[in-house]
């Protein structure tokens, strides 16, 4: 059942990430992000509605803290994909992103299978490649650092996400990006980054993520954390598309390599 759901979150959150990392190459990442976030609450606030669901303040609390840490994870993953190739940045934040989730079903008394396993060693072995395979180039180097570090604040948001209570509807994501964006508009009055010349783009992106949440939300409540964030953790396969068709992004035998692996293992990880 799950599935139903985090397979379109995937898809959806794929085509944000696109639009948002071609964005954050033509302005300043906090201006994106903060577009983005402020983009997407437009959304989230008539969508409540549609969705009945019981308001509580644990469910704010726990829905801000997760928006906190959803923001962190978009402005590194931004900046990821303005200084890096997109093809190898997006697999990378991803896999880490769908291994926190798997860490804490294994906490919580999960007993991953063999292939899960295996899933989780291939992805580590991706991450130690592109890391050597990228020292080479700075910029490289660094998008896939910001990669692997905004994989841990999504990691981070999808298990924060899942701990809210299942009848509190969308209330748990308007309260997260509430506070998300009270914060991103707090940074970008002490920074001043500027304001978008043409901000379609993460007008754009920030809707999609919107509804990617949407997506993510139902999946985990029909379905188990662990399966549901790795499913979801597929979406680098559109921001690989779309770089290669609309950048003609090439990457480098290594990258591309832990590419595949990154992808694999988010698989493997699934069963």
């Amino acid at each position: 059942m799950s599935a139903g759901f985090a397979l379109p979150s995937a898809a959806t959150y794929g085509l944000a990430d696109f639009a948002g990392g071609l964005a954050a190459r033509r302005a300043p990442v906090l201006t994106v992000t903060a577009v983005a976030q402020l983009s997407g609450l437009t959304v989230l606030v008539p969508a409540v509605l549609l969705l009945p669901g019981t308001f509580s303040a644990g469910a704010a609390g726990v829905g801000v803290l997760a928006g906190l840490a959803g923001a962190s994870g978009l402005l590194l993953y931004f900046r990821g994909l303005s200084v890096g190739p997109m093809g190898a940045v997006a697999p990378l934040s991803a896999v880490v992103a769908a291994g926190l989730p798997l860490l804490v079903d294994v906490v919580r008394g999960s007993r991953p299978g063999p292939l899960t396993i295996a899933g989780m060693v291939v992805a580590l072995l991706a991450i130690v490649l592109a890391t050597g395979g990228s020292r080479r180039e700075r910029a490289a180097l660094s998008g896939v650092l910001f990669g692997l570090a905004s994989g841990c604040g999504f990691g981070l948001f999808f298990v924060l996400l899942d701990l809210t209570p299942a009848d509190s509807g969308l209330w748990p994501l308007v309260a997260g990006r509430v506070g998300s964006v009270a914060l991103l508009l707090l940074l970008a009055a002490i920074r001043r980054p500027g304001l978008p010349g043409r901000p379609w783009l993460m007008i754009v992106s920030g809707v999609l993520d919107s509804a990617a949440n949407v997506f993510f939300l139902l999946a985990t409540r029909s379905g188990s954390l662990g399966v549901t964030a790795v499913i979801v953790s597929l979406y680098p396969v559109a921001v690989v598309l779309l770089a290669r068709m609309v950048l003609r992004e090439r990457l480098s035998p290594v990258q591309l390599a832990s590419v595949v692996m990154a992808v694999g293992a988010s698989v493997a990880m699934s069963a």
